[in-house]
């Protein structure tokens, strides 16, 4: 069974004060979950925050880039790379982390829930 990524293991630690924290493979990288709700991805050791209209703006202010799938495409999906220094400081990467956790919660609200499947 290989090894998890150290990286991953990092970013789980600096979150584990929200809650139940982990990380599970995805396309390549990780989505982060806490408590159930995916909140953050990790693509190519860079971690990005869950977003959304309440929350981009602060990213957007700091000049943090949204997570392109494909960087030859404009595509962006709802997620934007933290300050560097969330990394080094625990209390830093909460405070960017919660509101991540709360637009990641109201995303989840906002789905329809799905049609149970009639039988044949």
């Amino acid at each position: 069974m290989p090894r998890r990524d150290e990286f991953a293991d990092l970013v789980c630690e600096l979150l584990s004060p929200m809650g139940e924290v982990r990380a599970r493979r995805m396309f390549g990288g990780y989505g982060v979950y806490c408590d159930g709700v995916m909140m953050a991805l990790i693509a190519d050791e860079v971690l990005y925050l869950r977003t959304d209209e309440r929350t981009r703006t602060a990213y957007e202010a700091e000049g943090l880039p949204p997570f392109k799938p494909f960087p030859d495409k404009p595509m962006t999906m709802p997620y934007h790379r933290p300050p560097d220094s969330v990394l080094d400081d625990g209390e830093a990467m909460l405070a960017w982390a919660r509101p991540a956790h709360e637009a990641a919660l109201r995303a989840q609200a906002a789905k329809k829930p799905k049609k149970a499947r009639q039988p044949a």
